[in-house]
């Protein structure tokens, strides 16, 4: 499987996700707390600034095109990450879990994330070398997709009354008693102490589930720019690694952003009429980075055009 990443490559990003991930769990946010918008601002710039300077680096030592390819794959990944934030604020207001909390959660679900996402990432580009019409069935999903998210994208499930939620509460056993940050406890049950899952633990659960659902557009959409191994593990693992404090930088904020699903649903319609005739019509990657920065800044200048025009006339009413 051809790659512009060298084994030293490989082996030096790696290890600094590992240092990045022990050094956020180990030394800033070893005793759990309540993030801070602030806070969640600094990481944020943080992730962005570590992940335009990947880039830069790429632009420098891989070329061009690589680095056009890096950050168009970067974009789709974190604009669609945005979704997951929707169904994590459902998934944490459905079963209550303190604000305090929500930190270590989120932590160990894009932590698994990371590894199952690896997985998907090396098996497509395994597929799609050797079985090369595998590019027109992602294709065909992505359309379909992003037309499937633009007719359903004001439509919300009650995520507490999920078939999911039951399956998960059905097949696990779980209490609703918090214990701590602890995700297992034990319980009294027919006069026996047993290992009961915490609230915090179903959250997990339910947070790797939906993660691994939205893999499954993102990461096609990337392999619509580039099936470069190096290039998608690493955009889409920079992305992946800023989850975390844009949830809690946008998650009071969800609401404001009501024609993003729109701008999503054609973002992903896009990446997948460029693979279907990606063998006929060579889009390149400045053009793609382009297009799709317009579509995701549209709908989010109409978003916050349209909450402006409500808060003004609020106060009138």
């Amino acid at each position: 499987m051809g790659s512009v990443g060298t084994p030293a490559m490989w082996a030096v990003f790696i290890g600094f996700v590992l240092v990045m991930l022990a050094l956020d769990l180990g030394v800033f946010h070893r005793k759990s707390h309540t993030v801070s918008f602030k806070e969640a601002a600094v990481w944020s710039a943080v992730w962005v600034a570590l992940s335009l300077l990947f880039s830069g680096w790429i632009f420098l030592d891989l070329g061009t095109q690589a680095g056009t390819e890096y950050l168009t794959g970067y974009v789709i990944e974190k604009s669609l990450s945005i979704d997951n934030i929707f169904v994590f604020v459902m998934i944490f207001g459905a079963l209550g879990i303190p604000n305090i909390h929500q930190h270590r959660v989120l932590f160990w679900g894009i932590l698994t994330a990371l590894v199952l996402r690896a997985l998907m990432i090396f098996a497509g580009a395994a597929a799609i070398e050797r079985f090369h019409w595998l590019i027109y069935v992602f294709g065909g999903f992505l359309v379909l997709t992003g037309v499937k998210m633009f007719f359903t994208r004001n439509k919300t499930e009650d995520t507490a009354e999920s078939g999911l939620m039951r399956f998960v509460r059905k097949v696990i056993p779980s209490t609703t008693r918090y214990d701590g940050s602890r995700f297992i406890t034990k319980e009294e049950r027919g006069g026996r102490l047993r290992r009961v899952a915490t609230p915090l633990m179903l959250a997990l659960i339910l947070v790797e589930i939906s993660d691994v659902i939205f893999a499954v557009d993102s990461i096609p959409a990337i392999f619509a720019i580039t099936t470069d191994p190096f290039i998608v593990f690493t955009s889409n693992i920079f992305a992946i690694l800023g989850l975390r404090s844009l949830y809690f930088l946008l998650a009071g904020m969800v609401d404001r952003f009501r024609y993003l699903k729109i701008g999503l649903a054609a973002v992903l319609t896009f990446v997948g009429v460029k693979m279907l005739i990606m063998d006929f019509i060579k889009i390149p990657p400045v053009v793609s980075l382009a297009v799709i920065l317009v579509m995701l800044g549209a709908s989010i200048w109409f978003s916050m055009v349209a909450t402006r025009r409500e808060a003004a006339v609020k106060p009138a009413s």
